[in-house]
């Protein structure tokens, strides 16, 4: 693709960010003043939207092939500086390059990414924008401990999309000759054409290998890929020239070049030809004139390898004065004018305070967040809700509980029932991720509430914190880790309750009943991740009132007669009190049209699960920590 027209600016400068069923009833009131004595309010005309240079605020750069290598690598080495800690901060970035070549063989750009950061091509093509060098995530080394205390496992928060890395790591030693992306949970990899060496998903030079709990890969085209000690991991409608190790739960749908399964659990590959239903997340790019649009792809069905290898992927493209731009000091009713009005929403890098919900009601409408921009649930709101209403995408957000009680943080569809919709343009939601704590107390009922028929989940982590700030009193010294359970409170993680939803990447943690509990027909999942909580303080806390000793991390619905889930794990680490039992850790209707394909437990040194699903499989206790506990198929064929 030929280089755009240059910008007026072609890099904007950066600053930091000011910190700034069960069933859910929706109550809302009813304002009314009379037109004798109240002047009605005109709406704030559209902000107009510069195609060439539009305004993205101080949390987004975009660099040009013509600025120089030294300066980029300078301000990003900065910035990770900034954010490489920064797990529980406010600060929230996202870097863009324009078409071109960044860096050289002789020059490389290796490029580090830090928490909340998103590092993007603006290309139609990843294979538009090219660096040379790098662009990873190291084992993080956390203050106590040290090099033993270095590890991957809460590297969470990033984003790299839509570009292609050719690797030049000269003379990096241990380094040379690999991309690392040692990352977990909440890391998005999508469109990347990497080449040139091998792409490792862990960092095993950083005081050697560590574990990892990622993670995420889709619509990419890869080398060789050392997956080494991710516990977890999905890759889908990819190329990959091969795949070496796997710890638990490594899943490959729709991937050219995917590892044979036959022997499972020896490694513990799950392979699925064909991915059912896709839909890759939009993403914005600059055409040839330099104007800015975002490519919303189309839904597939029964899908395989990359979306770009003849050409441009297939959907439509949104011109980006289309859009709303918004930046966290506009009002929640300045942005639901715009959707009103038929606007798209673009969500600029940064924490939103949202004290109404967000209402998306349009068909077709795209929600997308930049530099994992975060809405924070203030006065008991519902951050966000989507209404029965087909092809709506939200991607690219982080809806986080607030310190009073939500009753949900995103609603998809009519509480009261969902509606028919297209199978062929399903909602779909693409890394919208959510937390229940972590930087501040968190308090939500669920997270997320699925009512509508026909909504695609492409990834999300859905995560009541097991550690953070929350919970803990310095005036009396009392310890968040044991107080956390009555402190930061999270009733339910995903409750589904359409017909016909499928989740490609669940990954869904700590939830203090059911984590997910689907009770709608005809479900399809493609990698479930769950971690117990943590904290339950007493058995009798941790019981359901029939009795049952504990929830699964993974509920099918009693009534429930079609589902399918394919590469699943449930794992325990009771630490506040490690004599604490769950019965089962996945539990199903048993019914010839609910199946489960490649599912275990295991215990991570503290608690115990009696049977992996309805009475089977081994337990998994301290006597076989780190041991899985397997069922190939349930029911038995």
């Amino acid at each position: 693709m030929p280089a755009p027209v240059p910008h007026p600016t072609a890099r904007t400068a950066r600053r930091t960010a000011a910190p700034a069923r069960i069933a859910a009833v929706a109550t809302g009131a009813a304002l009314i003043a009379s037109a004798l004595l109240v002047t009605p309010a005109v709406a704030a005309p559209p902000r107009a939207v510069d195609p060439f240079d539009p305004d993205f605020g101080p949390n987004v750069t975009v660099y040009s092939p013509d600025t120089p290598v030294a300066e980029i690598r300078a301000e990003l080495d900065a910035l990770h500086a900034q954010q490489v800690d920064a797990e529980m901060g406010t600060a929230r970035q996202a870097v863009y390059f324009l078409p071109g070549e960044y860096g050289s063989a002789a020059d490389p750009l290796q490029v580090k990414v830090g928490y909340y950061t998103e590092i993007a091509g603006l290309g139609a093509s990843p294979e538009d924008v090219t660096v040379h060098g790098a662009v990873e995530v190291y084992n993080r080394c956390l203050a106590d401990g040290g090099t033993s205390n270095c590890l991957a496992l809460v590297n969470f928060w990033r984003t790299i999309a839509n570009l292609s890395i050719d690797i030049q790591t000269p003379e990096r030693g241990c380094r040379s000759g690999a991309d690392f992306w040692a990352v977990s949970q909440a890391v998005s990899m999508r469109r990347l054409d990497v080449s040139g060496g091998n792409l490792s998903l862990m960092d095993y030079c950083t005081a050697g290998p560590q574990y990892a709990s990622g993670g995420f890969i889709a619509d990419s085209r890869l080398p060789s890929v050392i997956n080494g000690s991710q516990q977890q991991w999905l890759i889908r409608n990819s190329e990959v020239a091969g795949w070496s190790n796997a710890v638990w739960n490594q899943v490959f749908s729709g991937v050219e070049g995917a590892p044979d399964d036959a022997a499972f659990p020896n490694p513990p590959y799950t392979t699925i030809d064909e991915t059912p239903l896709s839909r890759e997340k939009p993403y914005l790019y600059v055409d040839d004139a330099g104007r800015y649009n975002v490519r919303v792809p189309a839904a597939q069905q029964e899908s395989r390898g990359i979306s770009w290898a003849d050409g441009e992927t297939a959907g439509r493209s949104i011109p980006i004065t289309d859009f709303y731009i918004a930046t966290p000091s506009d009002s929640v009713k300045d942005i639901n004018n715009a959707l009103a009005r038929g606007q798209h929403l673009i969500l600029t890098p940064g924490v939103y305070d949202i004290d109404r919900t967000i209402q998306v009601k349009r068909a077709n409408t795209v929600v997308l967040g930049l530099g994992h921009a975060t809405l924070t649930a203030v006065n008991g709101a519902v951050p966000l809700e989507v209404k029965d209403a087909e092809g709506i995408v939200v991607a690219g957000v982080t809806i986080d509980a607030g310190t009073e009680l939500s009753p949900v943080l995103l609603r998809v569809g009519n509480a009261h029932g969902g509606k028919k919709l297209d199978p062929a343009n399903p909602i779909t939601l693409s890394d919208v991720y959510f937390r229940v704590g972590g930087p501040h107390t968190g308090k939500a009922t669920t997270a997320l509430e699925i009512n509508a028929d026909d909504v695609l989940i492409d990834h999300t982590w859905v995560w009541r914190g097991d550690h953070g700030v929350e919970g803990f009193d310095p005036s009396n010294g009392v310890n968040g880790d044991t107080e956390r359970w009555n402190t930061n409170t999270g009733t339910v993680g995903v409750i589904v309750n359409g017909d016909d939803v499928t989740a490609t990447g669940l990954f869904v943690e700590h939830f203090q009943t059911y984590n997910t509990l689907w009770n709608g027909e005809n479900g399809r999942v493609i990698l479930y991740q769950n971690e117990l909580p943590y904290d339950p303080p007493t058995q009798a806390d941790w019981t359901q009132p029939d009795g049952t000793l504990g929830y699964p991390g993974y509920k099918v619905a009693d009534d429930v007669t079609t589902h399918r889930l394919d590469g699943a794990g449930v794992y325990v680490f009771n630490q506040n009190n490690p004599s604490i039992i769950t019965a089962n850790g996945f539990e199903v209707p048993e019914t010839p049209g609910v199946q489960l394909h490649h599912i275990m437990t295991v215990n991570l040194s503290a608690g115990t699960v009696q049977h992996v699903v309805n009475g089977v499989g081994g337990q998994a206790d301290n006597t076989n920590t780190g041991t899985p506990q397997f069922v190939v198929d349930y029911p038995a064929p």
